[in-house]
């Protein structure tokens, strides 16, 4: 099965009001491709569940920028200004999670658990509307799961089956992500063939790749 799409075919399975998980880090390894694919395409209404805000002008910080996010799920969002703006405007909604909460919540919406207890946010307005559980004496809060309608991805190398290595720290969110939504686009910084990956730099298996785009590809 050839998983490799053009680009404008693999945004056009984003549709409006769609749920997205963007992998990336401060937009270290966000795909660029395919948000630049998604703003040009328009698509708005959108939920973004990503680990930040970005900057302004790269990464998820565009699709802010464009204007085509409803809701943004990160864990801070304090290096783009333009979010606050947004936010206090009234054009965003923004939940803030604690970082750690954050992983732990995608990574339960990928396994199939029912959500992940956790002290984190206890006496705090993290609470608010929670459910709180007290085991052997201590009280942590039930925080659900997050899953996505598509996630999109940026790998460092990927074959052509949909086999994904991350270089050093970019793997972020990317490994977690890749196993919590319906369905997931990887853009490739470098494509290779399959047999060129060395089965043992497999972070995220070919299984659970949907579409592969070519990073710097033509719109």
């Amino acid at each position: 099965m050839n998983k490799v799409i053009p680009l404008e075919q693999a945004v056009a399975l984003v549709k409006e009001g769609a749920t997205v998980m963007i992998n990336g880090f401060m937009a270290v390894k966000t795909p660029e491709t395919l948000i630049d694919g998604l703003v040009a395409q328009g698509t708005g209404s959108l939920t973004v569940i990503s680990n930040d805000a970005s900057v302004q002008g790269k990464g998820v910080g565009k699709l802010l920028s464009a204007g085509l996010i409803r809701k943004l799920v990160a864990s801070h969002i304090g290096l783009n200004p333009e979010a606050a703006t947004r936010m206090h405007a009234g054009n965003l909604e923004v939940e803030l999670i604690p970082q750690g909460t954050l992983a732990e919540r995608i990574r339960c919406g990928g396994s199939g658990l029912g959500g992940v207890l956790t002290p984190t946010g206890v006496g705090t307005s993290v609470e608010e509307g929670k459910e709180k559980l007290v085991v052997d004496g201590r009280e942590y809060l039930l925080e659900k799961p997050l899953r996505a309608d598509v996630t999109l991805l940026r790998g460092s190398v990927v074959d052509t089956l949909g086999n994904v290595y991350y270089r050093g720290t970019t793997k972020n969110f990317s490994i977690v992500m890749a196993m919590a939504a319906d369905l997931v686009i990887a853009e490739a910084e470098k494509l290779v063939e399959p047999g060129d990956l060395d089965p043992d730099l497999v972070m995220t298996p070919s299984l659970f790749v949907d579409h592969i785009v070519v990073a710097g590809g033509a719109l």
